[in-house]
């Protein structure tokens, strides 16, 4: 008992250290393809092509003096990074890994769970500074991830429906023969627009919004506590690729190809990023409450539908012969 509880502990770990590992590369490669789309060099100076920018990176950023605001909460405001990061580390654990380490059977709900207890630790971090701007980026996440949050929970009730369970490992077996992405490209494309702006990413990145509130909710941080915040965002990015990618192209852990799906969704955030310019906050209220909601609630109905008809036919083609 306490032998499989010691390797299902070193084994969460070291998932911590590669997803971190994976952060500082993925920073990296954002920082290259921003740098090409804008064309310019990207980094290039530390170590070979600048492989070692992200460590670096780092170490300047501890190595600064952590400077707190005189008027903050001190005590919500140095902890919320941590919760932050806390959450955005322990979501990982609902991927089906096919080791027999975590099982989740309710791992949808989980998700569910973790990404909306995330806007709790940005309003802290907004309002603990007791900065103006700092309290707008606050109240913006609030309302944006509230409104995203139902839009999302409604297009992944209609995989659930058709899976039949909240456990992600079926979403491998129900795709062995077809991607989701497919059948349910529109759908397909509003749960990738709403994981953006439940990242807080461009076009959506109205809790930051850097030509209006300098840096939002983050603007009194620094130092060890904004790069928590910077951890924290950037392992969701990379969660919410993986998470997207079993969601539309299967769940073959095993397969490189998979990585590589989940590469290029990872790619599609920063190109994003690169091309689109950051929307009216009216706009954004309005894709949520009367495009993507709509849409979600008839693909529901429709899946329904669907499903209802398949038992009724199963049930008379089982009587009559």
């Amino acid at each position: 008992m306490y032998v499989d509880f010691f390797i299902s502990l070193f084994s969460f770990f070291l998932l911590i250290i590669f997803v971190l590992v994976g952060v500082a590369f993925f920073t990296l490669l954002e920082r290259k393809v921003l740098s090409y789309i804008q064309i310019r060099k990207g980094p290039n100076k530390v170590s070979f092509l600048g492989l070692l920018q992200p460590f670096s990176d780092a170490i300047k950023l501890f190595c600064k003096e952590l400077i707190v605001p005189k008027l903050s909460n001190f005590i919500p405001y140095y902890f919320s990074p941590i919760f932050n990061l806390f959450l955005s580390l322990i979501i990982w654990i609902v991927i089906p890994y096919f080791s027999n380490m975590f099982v989740y059977n309710l791992g949808l709900m989980f998700f569910l769970c973790c990404t909306s207890l995330n806007v709790y630790s940005i309003m802290l971090a907004g309002w603990s500074s007791n900065s103006n701007y700092a309290l707008l980026g606050g109240l913006r996440s609030v309302a944006q991830t509230i409104s995203y949050e139902v839009s999302l929970f409604l297009i992944l009730l209609s995989f659930i429906l058709l899976c039949g369970s909240y456990c992600l490992t079926n979403f491998y077996f129900f795709q062995i023969f077809g991607w989701y992405i497919v059948l349910f490209f529109p759908l397909c494309l509003c749960l990738f627009s709403s994981l953006l702006a439940d990242t807080n990413r461009t076009p959506f990145d109205f809790a930051e919004g850097e030509s209006e509130l300098v840096s939002g909710f983050n603007v009194e941080y620094s130092s060890g506590g904004f790069i928590l915040i910077f951890l924290s965002e950037y392992s969701m990015i990379l969660f919410m690729s993986l998470f997207s990618c079993i969601i539309f192209f299967g769940c073959d852990l095993f397969s490189l190809f998979f990585f590589v799906k989940m590469i290029f969704l990872s790619f599609l955030f920063i190109w994003v990023r690169g091309t689109l310019p950051r929307f009216r906050y009216d706009k954004l209220m309005y894709l949520s409450w009367k495009c993507y909601l709509p849409l979600s609630l008839n693909y529901l109905i429709f899946i329904i539908g669907f499903k209802l008809l398949i038992v009724s036919l199963f049930f008379y083609w089982t009587i009559f012969s």
